[in-house]
């Protein structure tokens, strides 16, 4: 369903198990990162005002998630850890060149944004069923339903407002370019390294 071209190893839950207080830091800024993300792409891309309906709701959304996440760093008695660089989502961002018109600058970052969505919820699925926590498996059962949503709304957007056809070239193009990316990653407590 997804069409990632290289799945997660689910020796990563391993690493996660060994790290609870890491991987929920890491997840905590994801939600807020993608909080962001739904508000740049308002502020840059006013214009398009189905989308910037959507990602109003989405900022609602991310930003609760946000919240759920930090609900059980503080449950569990830890705090929130320092944010730390996203080693996927900085080597995702290489992939299509710079500048380009204001559709295809829109199209590449909802690809982007398809794609992130894409892979936590792979990440998600997995913890959902590979946990030995059941409280956090069933917290990421739930979770795995919206990033699902989110991931085709987004790439339901890049074919709305580009050129399907090239879109869904480009589509490809990523998915082949990601998981190259993964074949380095999956050693370390985030959700998406």
């Amino acid at each position: 369903m997804l069409g990632l071209k290289l799945p997660t190893d689910p020796r990563w839950v391993n690493i996660v198990e060994k790290n609870i207080e890491e991987i929920l830091t890491d997840h905590a800024y994801c939600e807020q990162k993608a909080a962001s993300t739904a508000i740049s792409l308002i502020v840059q891309f006013p214009e398009y005002t189905e989308l910037v309906q959507e990602m109003t709701a989405l900022v609602k959304e991310e930003i609760s998630h946000f919240k759920m996440v930090h609900d059980k760093i503080i449950d569990r008695g830890w705090v929130l850890g320092r944010d730390r660089k996203d080693e996927y989502v900085n080597r995702l961002m290489t992939f299509f060149p710079k500048g380009g018109n204001r559709t295809t600058q829109l199209v590449h970052r909802l690809l982007y944004a398809a794609l992130i969505e894409a892979r936590s919820c792979e990440r998600f699925r997995l913890l959902s069923e590979e946990l030995d926590d059941e409280e956090l498996a069933d917290f990421y059962k739930k979770l795995m339903v919206s990033e699902a949503n989110h991931y085709t709304m987004f790439l339901g957007f890049a074919r709305k407002y580009g050129d399907r056809e090239e879109v869904d070239k480009k589509w490809q193009e990523l998915l082949t370019f990601e998981a190259d990316i993964m074949k380095d990653l999956g050693k370390k407590e985030t959700i998406h390294g």
